[in-house]
């Protein structure tokens, strides 16, 4: 077996054994562990160059103010995480529930999961779970173990672009489509950095049952990416024993807020008024045999 291959299992066995089960530690730990061929500059870079290139494909959402509510809740999560570099959202218009996070801290959300959310908790539940793959470098992490494996670099899909409408972008299986291993650790990461911001945990679980729900209704639904790990009745117990087993009850959490309702209220509004907005497709004119046209219509 090659050498790099051996150090790589040794140091992910060691890794393993690293507890980031507590959140009163969150700041103070190092959660992203492992081996990764990319510094955190290299890393940097590469996450600008990818955020451009989905950018330059994708339909984003740019009303200021719902981008304004979202970042701000995305850094107050940021700032009560194990993130040591700076985070970014954008959004993404279209239909699809989905979110995705690149290297380097640059995290993208769907409108389409922005309005399945219910409450300013369950909103908080979907970027603290990037942020959980932001803060353990699962982009870097996941493209370092497809190196070492020898995996090639393939084209993956990102949901994007206008109401169904596809953005194909090349890049490395490791930087998009993460191990179940870490999802899971994803989601472990998101609960304390919701608990720990004031959010009430339990909201991950209910965005959880809506997306399992909702898959479970219309196959096929959910965006690929999410498929990785799918919204399965194993993940919903594995975030409901760890919101028992190591988040310390509170006597209250915050759940929802008006500033929530009033921009939900405008993203879909805005999103409304783009479809209608949007052209429609102009259906060919069709001429008999036999006939021209004036400029005011057939002559015969």
């Amino acid at each position: 077996m090659p050498i790099r291959v051996l150090l790589f299992l040794a140091a992910a066995l060691a890794f393993g054994q690293t507890s980031k089960t507590d959140p009163a530690e969150i700041g103070h730990r190092k959660v992203d562990g492992g081996p990764n061929f990319y510094s955190i500059e290299k890393e940097l870079a590469l996450g600008r160059q990818l955020a451009l290139e989905v950018e330059r494909q994708a339909k984003l959402y740019d009303d200021p103010i719902v981008l304004e509510y979202v970042d701000g809740i995305v850094q107050k999560l940021a700032r009560h995480s194990d993130v040591n570099f700076p985070v970014s959202i954008k959004i993404i218009e279209s239909d699809q529930p989905n979110a995705f996070t690149l290297p380097g801290g640059h995290m993208f959300i769907d409108t389409g999961l922005f309005r399945l959310t219910e409450s300013e908790a369950e909103l908080a539940a979907t970027l603290s779970h990037e942020l959980g793959h932001v803060a353990a470098r699962h982009a870097t992490r996941q493209a370092t173990q497809s190196s070492i494996g020898n995996i090639a670099s393939i084209p993956l899909t990102l949901f994007g672009g206008p109401a169904g409408m596809l953005a194909h972008v090349a890049m490395p299986l490791g930087f998009l489509k993460f191990s179940r291993m870490f999802e899971t650790e994803a989601d472990e990461l998101g609960l304390q950095y919701m608990y720990e911001s004031g959010y009430d945990p339990a909201a991950s679980v209910d965005i959880f049952e809506r997306l399992e729900s909702l898959e479970r209704k219309k196959p096929g639904t959910i965006a690929q990416l999410f498929n990785t790990h799918p919204m399965t009745f194993d993940r919903i117990q594995k975030a409901q024993k760890n919101i028992r087993n190591t988040l310390p009850p509170r006597e209250q959490y915050v759940l929802n807020t008006s500033a929530y309702e009033d921009v939900r209220s405008r993203l879909i509004d805005g999103v409304n008024t783009h479809k209608q907005a949007a052209p429609a497709d102009k259906k060919p004119t069709l001429r008999k045999p036999g006939e021209h046209y004036a400029a005011d219509g057939p002559d015969r």
